[in-house]
């Protein structure tokens, strides 16, 4: 007699359901057949796939502490720094920012991060000053970058569990970001999980039907970080199709008095500081790795025999207020895009796929993209499109990038560890790489039936939160506009009073 998993638990996705983990199982006798009962599924059993994924999260965490550790001391010798690929932004700004100093954030020295960073920065920072003057057998770098670690790690590890309540039939998705080698080398380099574990938590109380604390999370991310603002944008595709703006609105606002709230203490009594960021920001020249980096090379080789010609990308580097237009141009464009994508798609998008769009667009055409920023995509893509190929490409990019940009460093120092046209080849993989992941999640929002957290939860869209339920007929008459039919009617998924349910009440996110 085949075992049956316990009616009362979700009908949770095996690993093996996705199409490349089932061909690696094959070297282990092949994929988990249709009437196994899993390991995880086991009644009392402690291991089950959430708390594996989180044991496998502290686990590649605490590896990341480790693989940082010949940075701790700050002795940066020999360039030991990128050798050993543990540099890290927040060991360098303790002494930088004056924190060793007790300098205050904003107060006595003009922070390059937004508020939420800096007083983030301050937070932890004064108080190692102050008990490090009492005790100066310590190394107060080394303390702070830990104290940092923790705290970061601590938002990893909720990312990680905010992936798994917004994915409960399909636990494993949080495996790829648990996993991953972009987690492991880059979760500490600098303050990003700030604002990556203020926007997850905003994502999750918007499909817990709750806008407003939604809007608070966003708008403190967005004051530690700017990227959760666009977080918004995809809100209001949204709403536009269901024709219920209420829940939009209430978000907007939410997110713009927190963060107006957070901003003013510094903008008033520190004006200038509060500028800072800002200033930075508009007169930066050309990041490495960008975009326009590498048009920038591509004219140089186009210009190396020709004299005196100069070709468009190094024309902008020497006009950084007319780049700055560009690049922000060109992302107005692609979100256009993204809107007219939102509009005219067969069935409503779900939020975390366009806000991957938008997120992958502004790093492909920003004049900046910081090594750590990756980690900006990792959550998205984990929610916006769960499958471990395109994924796992992506990451062998990324790292292969930090490893040439790391060598690239040591060359500008003057001893040359690679050619400038391997660094250029690295940089051109990753921006590839995350292109092929735009395409492919806005080819599953124009063919919502490849969408596999679609199929796991039987066409219902797991984020709707409060916008759920039938579209605007307004969207109808759009599409037709455009030559395209009627849109599709998802199921909706069941009002949180309703008697009757399409799931376990357990497993309902939203």
């Amino acid at each position: 007699m085949s075992a049956q998993p316990p009616t009362d638990q979700p009908d949770v996705s095996a690993p093996t359901s996705d199409g490349f983990v089932r061909g690696l199982s094959q070297f282990i006798g092949g994929p988990l057949g249709s009437h196994a009962v899993r390991p995880d599924a086991r009644p009392g059993r402690f291991w089950t796939a959430p708390r594996l994924v989180l044991a496998l999260t502290c686990l590649v965490l605490a590896l990341s502490w480790v693989q940082k550790s010949p940075c701790m001391d700050g002795n940066w010798q020999k360039n030991v720094q990128y050798t050993r690929y543990c540099y890290t932004d927040v060991l360098a700004l303790y002494y930088a920012e004056g924190l060793n100093e007790g300098k205050v954030p904003y107060v006595d020295h003009p922070v390059e991060y937004p508020v939420v960073t800096g007083y983030f920065m301050g937070a932890l920072g004064l108080p190692v000053h102050w008990y490090g003057k009492d005790h100066p057998d310590i190394n107060q770098g080394s303390w702070f970058y830990n104290a940092n670690a923790l705290v970061l790690s601590l938002l990893a590890v909720a990312t990680a569990a905010i992936i798994l309540a917004l994915r409960r039939r399909r636990p494993w998705d949080a495996a790829i970001f648990a996993l991953s080698p972009i987690l492991l080398l880059t979760a500490t380099i600098n303050w990003d999980f700030l604002a990556i574990g203020m926007a997850a938590f905003g994502l999750w109380l918007w499909v817990k039907r709750k806008p407003v604390w939604a809007g608070i999370f966003l708008g403190l991310g967005a004051a530690a970080k700017l990227w959760p603002l666009f977080i918004l944008g995809p809100i209001l595709i949204l709403a536009l199709r269901t024709g219920r703006l209420r829940p939009f609105v209430s978000s907007f606002l939410a997110t713009g008095v927190t963060w107006a709230v957070v901003n003013f203490p510094v903008f008033y009594w520190h004006h200038e500081s509060w500028l800072r960021f800002f200033r930075l920001n508009s007169e930066r020249p050309i990041d490495w790795g960008t975009f326009w980096y590498i048009g920038r090379y591509l004219d140089g080789k186009w210009a190396s025999g020709n004299a005196g010609d100069q070709g468009p990308f190094q024309w902008l580097s020497n006009h950084i207020p007319t780049l700055n237009y560009v690049s922000y141009a060109l992302f107005g464009l692609a979100c256009l895009g993204i809107l007219l994508l939102g509009m005219l798609a067969p069935r409503r998008p779900r939020l975390s796929q366009l806000v991957f769009l938008v997120v992958a667009a502004f790093l492909i055409f920003s004049k900046v993209w910081s090594q750590q920023y990756v980690l900006w995509l990792l959550p998205l893509i984990v929610l916006a499109r769960p499958k471990w190929g395109v994924v796992i490409a992506w990451s062998i990019a990324e790292v292969g990038y930090l490893a040439a940009f790391y060598a690239e460093l040591i060359g500008a120092g003057g001893k040359t560890v690679i050619p400038e046209g391997t660094f250029v080849l690295a940089s051109t993989a990753r921006i590839v790489t995350v292109g092929l992941m735009f395409v492919l999640v806005a080819r599953e929002v124009w063919r919502p039936e490849l969408d596999v957290v679609r199929q796991s939860y039987d066409g219902i869209d797991p984020e709707a939160g409060p916008l759920d339920g039938p579209e605007a007929p307004w969207v109808t008459r759009f599409r037709r506009a455009f030559g395209f039919g009627p849109s599709e009617e998802a199921p909706a998924l069941p009002a949180s009073s309703a008697p009757a349910l399409t799931e376990p009440e357990h497993d309902r996110v939203g």
